[in-house]
């Protein structure tokens, strides 16, 4: 696995330009397990970042509806998805090597084949890999909220990436999202619903119950269980 998560640009004079990054790259250290992972499942599941759009239906070797994750974290509930969705298939962005490294260890225990990876930057891998109108659905969920105001430039949900988004889905196509800070989920909302080519698909034009199709993760019982709220949108491509 390359261990670049972001290509670096350059100005006219040749030198590294700075980009804000949604992320900052909290590597840790691989447990075992992760490391055995990525070193015998990668090949399986791992797909490398290029500058070039994928053929989806090649890499997962068949025609069917594919789901789109954006900071998958451990993988847990993306592989849950994998496996109770046999019939579509799933690709995975996260740029933690540990996370991916126990996605991969997860979905090979459970026997999924509907299911790819990558480490990489996923605005990159939008703009470069994803070909336009193919994905049927985008997942984003619990993203960095970024909570101090001075830091709210570097949430990754902002007017470029939605519309980013809206390019990649197929009209019908869903953008899901999901958080457990209000103030973030407000920020969503006021972004999501000022793109026209988007409808909301809440009756009050607000937020979405949680649909049976996102599992519920160890983080947000806990969250459930100290009282912290769950926000979940989701919003169709109409044109």
């Amino acid at each position: 696995m390359i261990n670049d998560v972001i290509s670096p640009e350059f100005n006219e004079d040749g030198r590294a330009m700075r980009r804000i990054r949604s992320f900052v790259r909290r590597q840790g250290r691989l447990t075992k397990g992760q490391q055995y992972a990525l070193d015998n499942y990668w090949p399986v599941m791992g797909v490398e970042f290029q500058p070039e759009a994928l053929n989806l239906s090649e890499l997962f070797g068949r025609e069917a509806p594919v789901t789109l994750e954006i900071g998958f974290g451990m993988g847990m509930s993306l592989v849950k998805m994998a496996q109770d969705n046999p019939q579509q298939d799933f690709l995975g962005i996260e740029v933690h090597s540990p996370g991916v490294g126990a996605c991969l260890s997860s979905a090979h225990e459970a026997g999924v084949g509907n299911l790819r990876v990558m480490c990489h930057d996923a605005v990159e891998v939008l703009d470069k890999m994803i070909p336009d109108a193919s994905l049927d659905m985008v997942q984003l969920f619990f993203p960095d909220p970024w909570h101090k105001a001075r830091h709210h430039k570097r949430r990754i949900l902002q007017t470029p990436f939605a519309l980013a988004i809206l390019k990649k889905l197929k009209v019908g196509g869903v953008f899901h999202m999901a958080t457990d800070w209000e103030n973030y989920a407000e920020h969503m909302l006021e972004v999501m619903n000022a793109i026209p080519a988007y409808r909301n698909l809440s009756v009050d034009g607000t937020y979405v119950p949680r649909p049976d199709s996102r599992p519920l993760t160890k983080f947000e019982l806990r969250g459930h269980r100290l009282g912290h709220g769950v926000w979940d949108l989701m919003f169709e491509r109409s044109e």
